[in-house]
């Protein structure tokens, strides 16, 4: 999945734990006509990618939707929804047209074509 938009947050990397987690958060606004604020998480190597982005830059994200179900110390279930991502690069602007381009079939030529009676 990809998501475009405009960088409206980085955050710094935070490491979580003693086994080395790391994470670091980007909230990105859609181009839409209902802007949505999106929460993107960035874990392990990939917290690096974001070193080059700033605010206000508009990007193209790569994105993973990851699910988690939780139960609390009384037995109710919770469940929870991220966006992981895992790529991102500047958004340009510039749209391809990715439609084909038709074009008519040729007409045979035919050699002994004299314009006459056809030969039938």
């Amino acid at each position: 999945m990809e998501v475009k938009g405009k960088i409206k947050l980085i955050n710094s990397t935070k490491e979580y734990g003693a086994n080395g987690f790391k994470k670091r958060e980007l909230v990105i606004e859609t181009n839409e006509d209902y802007p949505q604020n999106l929460l993107i998480e960035f874990v392990q190597d990939k917290c690096s990618v974001l070193d080059n982005y700033k605010n206000n830059d508009n990007v193209i994200i790569s994105i993973n939707l990851r699910g988690r179900e939780w139960e609390n110390a009384e037995g109710e279930i919770k469940y929870f929804n991220s966006l992981q991502g895992w790529k991102i690069s500047k958004d340009n602007g510039i749209q391809v047209d990715e439609t084909p381009v038709l074009t008519p079939p040729s007409h045979p030529v035919l050699e002994n074509d004299n314009g006459g009676d056809l030969p039938f």
